[in-house]
């Protein structure tokens, strides 16, 4: 066995039985070489590991650190001896992938591949993301989505948040930016924290964030006529739109519509977009296509970032996009999501579950109105994590995202709902 892999099971193993926690440092990369009897390349690399596989992440100038939680410790009502409910058995909330999503030996693959990669691997990653990655990234958005770009203009980081501070730091403020409702916080409080003020369908808002693909909580789709319309409004006063791209590869029921950034003929659509969805949540790289201008002030200001992403995921993610495997996930994704959604209307039909339900735009979503006299309380009771949208007038409201049900369980999970809204 390679030196690094042992030293990289030697801390896994040891952050698992949490003898290592969340937060605690490790020894510096030169501390554990002389600890450890190995060179500095060989302690890289097994950090590096760890840091791919989210056990560490680095702070700049301050090292490494534990970042793993086991997710019984994070939700403190899940398997807990002490917790008033159930287990958790079925999530039909949080749109996690199920573990048959993703070919995660495959992956694995291109991590190792990166990790062979040492003499890279020894330098910090560049502000902007990894070059190589920003080719890949314009040359498969370019084929999916028609939207054209250089790769100086690309930004990558680790989760849309991450980029959403970058635009803060290089937007002038204070001004307005305005939301499609109140269900965008994260990126509405990072807004905030930078001193903007945040408003909802303000169409003269100086800043104006849209997810065309999911418009809403309820997965609402922008249509061709009112991208037009933004397109052409926002230009005319001289606003900046944010084109979050999220969901546009689930549009089941409608043929994906093309993104505003390929439509406008100004430079002030700010495109973004994640692969979090479409590898697996736990692969969090984001990138967005800034405009000219605010591409401009990112090379002139580019002292003041450090780059998010982790550098092995970012090599590994180049080589995954450049040999063509990420349309074939789609396709899996999309045939996979397509018939849980589907499955789960059905076994509840069978079910004889109570009120009407349907099939959001995205088609991702369920959403369930039933005539509803008990507590909402019941259903975590019961082993559910549904999202209430509301309770009003005696009726319930609620939408189911079955992604995160194995397929062979969404009957069962089907009948223990339409139990608790009887």
């Amino acid at each position: 066995m390679k030196k690094y892999l042992t030293l990289y099971e030697y801390f896994r193993d040891r952050i698992r039985s949490g003898e290592l926690k969340n937060g605690d440092r490790l020894p510096s990369i030169r501390r554990a070489a002389e600890l450890f009897q190995v060179s500095t390349t060989t302690v890289e690399n097994a950090f590096f590991a760890l840091q791919a596989e989210g056990y560490i992440l680095p702070a700049p100038k301050r090292g490494f650190f534990v970042s793993y939680v086991e997710k019984s410790a994070m939700d403190p009502q899940v398997n807990r001896p002490d917790s008033p409910h159930p287990p958790l058995r079925f999530d039909l909330k949080s749109g996690d992938a199920d573990p048959d999503s993703f070919d995660i030996h495959l992956w694995h693959r291109y991590i190792n591949s990166a990790l062979r990669q040492e003499d890279r691997l020894c330098s910090y990653s560049e502000e902007q993301g990894e070059l190589d990655l920003r080719e890949a990234i314009a040359d498969y958005i370019r084929d999916k989505r028609n939207v054209i770009t250089s790769p100086d203009r690309i930004v990558v980081g680790a989760g849309v948040q991450s980029l959403m501070n970058i635009l803060c730091m290089l937007l002038p403020h204070p001004g307005t930016v305005s939301f499609p409702d109140q269900s965008f916080q994260q990126a509405i409080q990072t807004f905030v924290s930078h001193g903007f003020e945040s408003h909802t369908k303000d169409k003269d808002a100086d800043i104006i964030y849209v997810s065309p693909s999911h418009m809403t909580r309820y997965g609402k789709v922008m249509p061709i006529k009112r991208r037009m319309e933004l397109i052409a409004y926002s230009a005319a006063h001289g606003s900046l739109v944010i084109e979050d791209d999220f969901d546009n590869d689930f549009l089941y029921a409608s043929h994906p519509t093309p993104a505003l950034y390929t439509l406008a003929s100004e430079d002030n659509i700010v495109y973004l977009s994640s692969f979090a969805n479409v590898l697996t949540p736990g692969i969090r790289i984001s990138f967005m296509v800034l405009t000219p201008q605010l591409a401009q002030a990112f090379r002139e200001h580019r002292e003041w970032f450090a780059q998010t992403a982790s550098k092995t995921e970012q090599m590994a993610l180049c080589g995954y996009l450049r040999d063509g495997h990420i349309a074939a996930q789609i396709r899996k994704i999309r045939r996979r999501y397509t018939a849980k959604v589907h499955t789960m209307c059905q076994e509840l039909k069978n079910c004889s579950c109570p009120g009407t339900f349907t099939v959001g735009e995205n088609g991702l979503q369920i959403f369930l109105a039933v005539p509803f006299t008990g507590k909402p309380e019941r259903f975590r009771e019961a082993g559910l994590a549904v999202q209430v949208d509301s309770v009003e007038d005696g009726t319930i409201h609620l939408i189911l995202t079955p992604s995160a049900v194995p397929e062979g369980e969404i009957a069962e999970a089907a009948r223990v709902l339409a139990e608790c809204l009887r």
